[in-house]
């Protein structure tokens, strides 16, 4: 099993507790020193984890190319795209899209494609973790999409991002859910304690205000873990969930038309 952003928060507790029940788990991730800190925490809570760290910068499409060639395993269980961030000022990945689209839409966009037939050998899973975010905003506009430096809002910006990511789990499970791939997006929870504002003084300073009142990351993790491992495929590809349990997700993410539109236009940008 492969997790993104597996270092910290929701992404550690994913790798943590999925490694504890025996599953090999690959943490994919940016930063090497603290990729290797995560491993040795995990060894350190369940000796005998066969947990390891493999190097992934999802904003740099010629890491994620880097990182699909490297892998040696002929067949991948899981794949559960976690990484996100939320960046308060305009940023660009290399290419020129914003870079919060760039890490949490595109960039797991081609790690899925390149390690799809990996996937499909194993019948495995694809897990995006989304979140209520995506239902704002309501419509996906393409003329802003990414959001071009002069309209940039972090808020849509993410929302962008969310709402492809169910998007890219639906329309994965149209193409593919036939030869036995079982994709899903979820919602971990409402400002779960994570590092997800790291780029952000503003960010960071709100959730340390709310940490008291909000889900713990290995709360956050458990429905991640839930469409990791539950045994009946059927009610989970295609499906949003939350708190482990399937939620309808907005309009637009359920609209065949935008998520193939959003494919085509994906797999432009990312030269496949």
């Amino acid at each position: 099993m492969i997790v993104t952003g597996a270092n910290t928060g929701i992404g550690f507790e994913t790798a943590r507790a999925l490694a504890s029940a025996g599953a090999h788990v690959v943490l994919a991730c940016r930063n090497p020193e603290a990729g290797r800190a995560a491993v040795q925490r995990i060894m350190a809570r369940h000796p005998g984890a066969d947990a390891q760290l493999a190097l992934l910068d999802l904003a740099s499409f010629a890491s994620v190319r880097a990182f699909t060639d490297a892998v040696a395993a002929p067949r991948i269980d899981a794949l559960i795209c976690n990484a996100g961030l939320f960046n308060t000022s305009y940023r660009a990945i290399p290419g020129g899209f914003e870079h919060t689209v760039g890490v949490s839409h595109l960039g797991h966009f081609l790690l899925t494609l390149r390690l799809l037939p990996r996937l499909l050998a194993a019948q495995g899973r694809v897990v995006m973790v989304s979140s209520e975010s995506h239902r704002q905003p309501r419509k996906l506009d393409f003329d802003r999409f990414p959001l071009p430096e002069q309209h940039y809002s972090m808020l849509v910006a993410y929302g962008q991002a969310k709402l492809g990511n169910v998007l890219f789990a639906n329309e994965l499970q149209r193409r593919y859910g036939a030869e036995g791939l079982t994709a899903c997006s979820l919602h971990p929870g409402t400002l779960v304690s994570t590092e997800i504002g790291r780029d952000s003084a503003l960010a960071r300073v709100v959730m340390r205000l709310v940490s008291p009142f909000t889900k713990s990351p290995s709360q956050g993790a458990a429905t991640s873990v839930f469409c990791a491992v539950h045994p009946d495929r059927a009610a989970l590809g295609g499906r949003y969930f939350s708190h482990c349990q399937p939620k309808p997700s907005s309009p637009e993410a359920n609209d065949p038309a935008v998520a193939s539109r959003l494919w085509e236009l994906s797999e432009k940008w990312v030269g496949i």
